[in-house]
């Protein structure tokens, strides 16, 4: 969610975009459609697409996971980061927003990458436990119900491979988990991940102001 940080000036977040964005035409386009329909806010912000990029690439990923596709622009970027040989396992439930996600992977030469599996994530991701997966994923990227948080970074967790990167977005909430006053499900999901993986020692973390929180999990 959130296309510009929450936590920038707009003039700042316009300024880091001028600066430092390496735009790809097709992930232009896609971000101008998606802007036109309901639930636009839920694209991640082509700054934070471009640090997943960054990340994918000093990780030297070849197999990633995306719990939450929306119309793929983010899966659409780290596809476009990854190798020939790169693979990306992408959880949705939305035929109708994965459909816009479809289209645009295929103008991006990219299509043949993304593994799209339309089921409840934790179903997807419990089947690649069950087959021996374990151990075997390089990336990860979470952005979907908030209250479902835990159990993907759980799975998430044991899918990757020692070293490898969770990318967690949302985790800041419009700075909701800072304030004891709201209490509400996705609010109390994010704050009690964000004091769980404080305190996970499976994992070193940073917890980044990007976009509306991003937390950044290295596993041990």
């Amino acid at each position: 969610m959130s296309t510009r940080s929450f936590y920038l000036p707009e003039a700042v977040s316009e300024y880091i975009l001028r600066a430092t964005l390496r735009d790809n035409p097709v992930m232009r386009e896609l971000r101008e459609e998606t802007a036109k329909m309901p639930g636009a806010g839920m694209q991640t912000g082509a700054d934070q697409v471009q640090f997943l990029q960054l990340l994918v690439r000093l990780t030297v990923a070849r197999r990633c996971i995306e719990v939450g596709v929306f119309t793929g622009y983010s899966a659409l970027g780290v596809a476009l980061a990854l190798p020939e040989d790169g693979r990306i396992l992408a959880c949705d439930v939305s035929e109708d927003y994965t459909r816009v996600a479809k289209r645009y992977w295929q103008r991006a030469g990219v299509a043949e990458k993304i593994d799209l599996r339309l089921a409840p994530a934790t179903k997807t991701l419990d089947a690649c436990i069950e087959a021996g997966e374990s151990g075997r994923f390089d990336f990860a990227y979470i952005d979907a119900d908030k209250a479902g948080y835990d159990a993907y970074y759980e799975r998430c967790l044991t899918l990757l491979r020692p070293n490898g990167v969770i990318a967690i977005d949302n985790v800041l909430w419009s700075g909701q988990v800072a304030d004891p006053d709201v209490n509400d499900e996705d609010t109390a999901a994010l704050r009690a991940l964000n004091m769980k993986i404080g305190r996970d020692e499976r994992v070193d973390a940073s917890l980044l102001s990007i976009g509306d929180g991003l937390m950044v999990v290295r596993k041990r």
